[in-house]
């Protein structure tokens, strides 16, 4: 027995832990190995961390921090482990999750199986159809200031695996590096680009939130998805009291509302005639406001429903603009097709599920811009906007499924006029 180690940990949980990491992709710590520079050697990377974390030496490397301007002009930190640190996290993961998952509260959709920001997107429009009003929270840098002691005992409720223990309180306090070698000590906070990290955040607003609701507030629904969360109430004073007593054990844990961004919003329909100056919210990418719908009958009315945000909407834009695809005239329409079919694919996928025509108008912009590869790329077509779309409708026509937007029915109109080019 002089080569048992102290801790029971299955090799195999370690090369799952690989391969749940290898699917995720993500880029390299502060070591500089990536994903595929690891499994050159897999066989020899996985056998050490199997083998110090089996001993009880494992000692997590510094996490690479990279700051992610905001449209505030803030910035978010992001934190990355190295690969061989995000496969032991993600061993821990597996062994902590089943259990965890067990507990959850029915209106918490993040990082759960069989759950996802859809579901919490239909549950809020369905509620506020139901509820007049609606509190929109925002908790004021909510990853970077979670309480370790906290945290800690709520882990401690759902695992007594002791290498689970003593990693997690690792991961916890492994400091920042920067670009230039310095450090950041942590003592609060877990890091975001972690893979144990939201497991632990959603575990935290758990105990935080989710049972305290339960306990305090049984009758007040909510979506929770990590730390964006909604709240439904029936009248304003209700909200108002809600948020007060929210402060309140927000306090108690070591948390802050950001007063700035949380908000009562009044969910103004057409049955719903109070005035107040805030009737709109953001949620998951989506906008929730007053909107024209056509009922089962074909009559119109204004509903209360989501559709994608106008900070969706920039961030997209965005991204086509990066594209530069008039300057791609070496390239084949088939080229630049399996170029943005992958990023048109997600957008839909994600921002087509609720109100799509909003979406629609927007894709439209994607052709505008493939009309001025095709005037950038023939000559023929030069300073002829209008025939340029008509080529493109053209060929919409024959080859519907090119363009991931154009089988979704986002096809090049002909005879634009010049003012409608992006």
């Amino acid at each position: 027995m002089q080569n048992a180690k102290p801790y029971e940990i299955s090799k195999y949980l370690i090369m799952e832990a690989f391969q749940r990491v290898k699917a995720n992709h993500g880029s390299a710590g502060i070591d500089g190995v990536s994903i595929s520079a690891f499994e050159k050697n897999l066989k020899d990377n996985l056998y050490k961390i199997w083998n110090r974390m089996s001993s009880g030496c494992y000692f997590p490397p510094s996490v690479k921090l990279v700051e992610i301007p905001k449209p505030n002009g803030d910035k978010r930190p992001l934190g990355i482990p190295t690969v061989g640190d995000r496969v032991a996290q993600m061993a821990a993961v597996m062994i902590i999750e089943p259990q965890i998952e067990l507990c959850f509260h029915e209106n918490s959709y993040a990082y759960r199986p069989k759950r996802s920001a859809h579901d919490a997107i239909a549950k809020a429009r369905e509620r506020c159809w139901k509820y007049d009003w609606v509190l929109d929270m925002d908790i004021s840098k909510f990853f970077d200031t979670i309480d370790h002691e906290l945290l800690m005992k709520a882990v401690r409720l759902h695992t007594d695996s002791q290498w689970v223990l003593l990693y997690i309180e690792r991961w916890l306090k492994v400091p920042y590096e920067l670009k230039d070698g310095s450090r950041i000590e942590r003592d609060k906070g877990v890091p975001q680009g972690s893979a144990i990290g939201p497991v632990l955040a959603n575990l935290f607003l758990h105990y935080v939130f989710d049972m305290w609701m339960s306990k305090y507030h049984p009758h007040i629904p909510f979506e929770r998805y990590a730390d964006d969360t909604i709240c439904h109430c029936s009248t304003k004073a209700q909200a108002e009291a809600l948020k007060l007593s929210i402060q309140q054990r927000f306090a108690q844990c070591k948390l802050m509302l950001n007063e700035e961004k949380t908000r009562i919003v009044y969910c103004k329909d057409n049955r719903r005639k109070e005035k107040h100056e805030v009737i709109s919210f953001d949620f998951l990418g989506y906008t929730f406001r007053p909107r024209k719908a056509i009922d089962k009958k074909g009559v119109p009315f204004t509903g209360y429903l989501p559709a994608i945000s106008n900070k969706s909407i920039s961030g997209i834009r965005e991204k086509i603009r990066s594209w530069k695809l008039k300057r791609h005239t070496f390239h084949t329409l088939e080229m630049l097709a399996d170029y943005i079919n992958p990023v048109l694919r997600g957008w839909i996928s994600y921002y087509g599920k609720f109100y799509p025509t909003r979406l629609k108008w927007l894709l439209e912009e994607v052709n505008g811009h493939l009309a001025r590869w095709v005037m950038a790329k023939y000559k023929r077509y030069r300073r002829k906007l209008s025939r340029a779309y008509d080529w493109l409708g053209n060929i919409s026509e024959r080859e519907r499924n090119l363009f991931y937007h154009w089988q979704w029915g986002v096809k090049p109109p002909f005879n634009i006029r010049k003012s409608h080019i992006v």
